[in-house]
């Protein structure tokens, strides 16, 4: 078997066709649903900037604090993406702290009532800082904090497909949905093959995995047939706990830069070794994304 930890980013949610707190509670309860099937120990890194939406008022702030309880009545765990996901390789140190702090007094006060507590940050778009000196003090704060980074092994483009399904959901256009889920799925099995044999590489043995998703309608309508080709390569869903007691995740990691990437390649860079390159989404995917940008 291989154990896999899977972890979703961006809660209450993010690239979604429609963003009311009605469409989100049926979206969240579909993605919830696949998860539950499936017995898969998630997660869930909230931004708890994302709960507050002007001209909501405090009704549409409930609703959207509803979301998060959902996860947790699910049997589900949160952590903390800081209050409005900026970058740590942007700001002061202490500005960043300061939006970790901001992130956590919702969250904090969901988990206490179940009797538990915030264990796990992840950085947003995976950037660590520019220099060591930098990410060396912002983990030191973070584990003074009672945190855990959340490293991700298995990081993919899954947010550029959900922008292309939720803008194709918009436009009512069923078979363009249909497309992109169906490619979406391709290129994960590309990624999972890619990840595998980099584990191989760096250490002659699977690694217990870490995958980042998103909370999006994508992972909501086709999380299923993604965690049914995960058990269809041999995984096993393991709670993040489980995962990170792979010896590997003690690994030398020097890495700092601009780019926010897989704690595979810290590892590879940290080793001496050049970046390998992961996969790509296909050519159409990232055009049709681009032009949603615009």
């Amino acid at each position: 078997a291989l154990p896999i930890s899977v972890t979703f980013d961006d809660l209450p949610a993010v690239s979604v066709a429609r963003g009311d707190p009605a469409s989100l509670a049926t979206f969240t309860d579909r993605l919830l649903a696949n998860f539950t099937a499936h017995a898969v120990p998630v997660v869930g890194f909230v931004n708890e900037g994302k709960l507050t939406v002007a001209g909501e008022g405090l009704d549409g702030q409930s609703a959207r604090i509803a979301l998060l309880a959902k996860w947790l009545a699910a049997g589900f765990e949160l952590g903390n993406h800081t209050y409005s996901h900026r970058s740590l390789n942007d700001l002061p140190i202490e500005e960043f702290q300061a939006d970790v702090v901001r992130g956590e007094p919702v969250t904090s006060t969901l988990l206490a009532a179940s009797g538990r507590g915030l264990r796990y940050f992840r950085h947003p778009f995976l950037q660590v800082g520019l220099d060591l000196q930098k990410r060396e003090a912002f983990e030191a704060w973070l584990h003074k904090r009672g945190y855990t980074v959340a490293p991700v092994t298995i990081d993919n483009d899954d947010y550029i497909f959900a922008a292309v399904y939720a803008s194709a959901l918009r436009a009512g256009d069923a078979a363009q949905a249909a497309k992109t889920a169906e490619a979406y799925l391709t290129y994960m099995d590309a990624v999972f093959t890619f990840n595998e044999g980099l584990s191989q590489s760096l250490f002659g043995r699977p690694i217990r995995h870490v995958l980042l998703l998103h909370a999006n309608e994508l992972n909501a309508d086709h999380g299923k047939a993604l965690f049914e080709r995960l058990e269809g390569r041999g995984y096993t869903f393991v709670s993040l706990a489980k995962a990170l007691e792979d010896p590997a995740y003690g690994s030398a990691d020097r890495y700092v830069g601009r780019w926010g990437i897989s704690w595979m390649h810290h590892w590879e860079q940290t080793m001496g070794r050049p970046r390998t390159g992961s996969p790509d989404p296909p050519g159409w995917v990232s055009q049709a994304y681009e032009k949603g940008r615009r």
